[in-house]
């Protein structure tokens, strides 16, 4: 923790990562809805409220905006997220709505361990820059491990419930494609 944090009580040093995040994530948010609105009054105007941007925008309103909370527990992804939603015009109160319980997990992870965390490894790396070096490949193996068995597990349990293709089909009626309901009858 910062000399000028310290004695500070839990709550005001929630509320100041708090207020940072809100009003990062507002900025960014806004930079973006500017960049769009200059678009809006240049030559690309066009391709900017075109069909396809217009359902590309609205999906994202409809399905694509947990990814807001999310980018608040990663680092470096978040701004270009803020970003996007602003260069999408998603509305201002679905934005905030969705990037508040993301301010609020944030505020939480650095108020309360985040920075002892960072001033934790900050003492390391001046003391032993080696030991540092040891713990993130150490912390950066285990990720990877760890990733992979996951992954593993997951295409093993995909491969179990799906048949091979050498595999006798199953007895009834034959499947029906998908697209069949938009193609014409065959006479």
């Amino acid at each position: 923790m910062p000399a000028w944090m310290e004695g500070w009580p839990w709550l005001g040093v929630y509320l100041f990562f708090l207020f940072g995040a809100l009003a990062r994530s507002q900025a960014v948010y806004w930079l973006g809805r500017g960049v769009a609105a200059g678009v809006l009054r240049s030559r690309w105007k066009e391709r900017a409220e075109s069909p396809q941007v217009r359902r590309a925008t609205a999906s994202v309103e409809r399905w694509g905006m947990p990814i807001v909370p999310a980018a608040f527990l990663t680092v470096g992804f978040q701004t270009a997220v803020f970003l996007a939603v602003g260069l999408l015009r998603v509305r201002w109160l679905r934005y905030t709505l969705w990037a508040l319980p993301g301010c609020l997990i944030w505020a939480a992870l650095w108020g309360g361990g985040g920075l002892a965390a960072f001033a934790g490894a900050s003492e390391l790396a001046r003391r032993s820059p080696l030991l540092l070096a040891a713990v993130v490949v150490a912390v950066g193996m285990l990720v990877t491990v760890v990733t992979v068995l996951v992954r593993r597990r997951r295409e093993g349990g995909r491969a179990a419930a799906t048949p091979g293709r050498d595999a006798e089909p199953a007895p009834g009626p034959a499947p029906v494609p998908a697209d069949a309901a938009d193609r014409p009858a065959e006479r």
